[in-house]
């Protein structure tokens, strides 16, 4: 068998030219290399019944069903009925940086983003993807076909960065969108005020969705392991700063440290999954992360 995990490394997926061989690649190497399928969807209370399909797992055919009518019907359950899942992904000028080595942020982002959507139709879920700066970019609502795949697929491929963060008024708008319960998946590097951003994902909270966060940076932005001379130009307002990072390099750390806790603190505090990711992180060690979250919502 083909040692799929060689396409995991974001540098290596980030030259493949089709953005559906890169999502499929990254899903079936996950799952090659626990060498079994760990998607079960997030099914926790039996609802219904449906027609068993080609693909369905058959530990969920109720075999006193098939007793009486010698059909086959697979147990189908509450969440799986109910929950929708919403990819909101920052596109804001702040995620188009890149150290030297690593991808973007907004391609890291892209990726992991369009794995979880092949990842969710794979399992007949729902997924629907948003974009969002300064205002809210695209918004494609949940469905859960194939065709549908390529539509946030295409949609990913044709992302521009243009504008400044401004979080809490796009993410208030989306939450004011997204009246019925759902998954919400944020992918951002959250480089705006921190207390904003909290407020944003309590309005979803408070409107009983389920949320998991991807906190995306780059390995430089986490360590400032610069050289001796730098120049710092602002992605957004184009401001440039002069100086030697060694001089700032601790201070900068600690910083850096508590705006992470910070986040990891409060979206604890407000039952919210919280997945910090550097963009030299292999996919499937992602994706780990993001189903062994996942699991202790269940």
């Amino acid at each position: 068998m083909e040692d799929y995990r060689k396409y995991l490394i974001p540098d290596i997926v980030s030259k493949l030219s089709n953005m559906e061989l890169r999502a499929r690649l990254v899903v079936e190497g996950f799952i090659a290399g626990l060498h079994k399928s760990p998607f079960h969807g997030f099914s926790v209370e039996f609802a219904e019944h449906r027609q068993y399909l080609p693909g369905d797992e058959t530990r969920y055919i109720d075999w006193k069903i098939y007793g009486k009518t010698e059909k086959y019907f697979i147990k189908q359950f509450e969440e799986e009925t109910n929950l929708k899942s919403y990819l909101l992904l920052d596109i804001s000028k702040s995620m188009d940086y890149a150290s030297e080595k690593n991808i973007k942020k907004i391609e890291y982002a892209s990726y992991l983003a369009s794995s979880l959507a092949y990842l969710l139709i794979k399992q007949r879920d729902a997924v629907g993807l948003i974009t969002y700066d300064e205002d809210i970019k695209t918004y494609i609502p949940p469905h859960a076909t194939k065709s549908y795949l390529k539509l946030i697929l295409k949609e990913l491929t044709l992302i521009k960065l243009e504008k400044k963060t401004y979080t809490l008024q796009s993410l208030d708008k989306i939450a004011e969108q997204i009246k019925r319960r759902s998954l919400i998946i944020v992918f951002s590097d959250f480089l705006d005020d921190p207390n904003k951003v909290i407020s944003t994902l309590k309005h979803f909270r408070h409107n009983n969705h389920e949320i998991i966060v991807f906190h995306i940076l780059d390995p430089l932005e986490v360590s400032f392991a610069f050289g001796k001379d730098a120049v710092f130009i602002d992605m957004e307002s184009n401001e440039e700063l002069t100086t030697q990072p060694f001089h700032i390099q601790k201070a900068y750390q600690n910083e850096m440290q508590k705006f992470i806790n910070f986040y990891k603190k409060e979206c604890l505090m407000n039952q919210i999954d919280y997945v910090l990711l550097e963009t030299n992180t292999p996919f499937d060690i992602a994706l780990f992360n993001y189903l062994r979250k996942r699991s202790k919502l269940n």
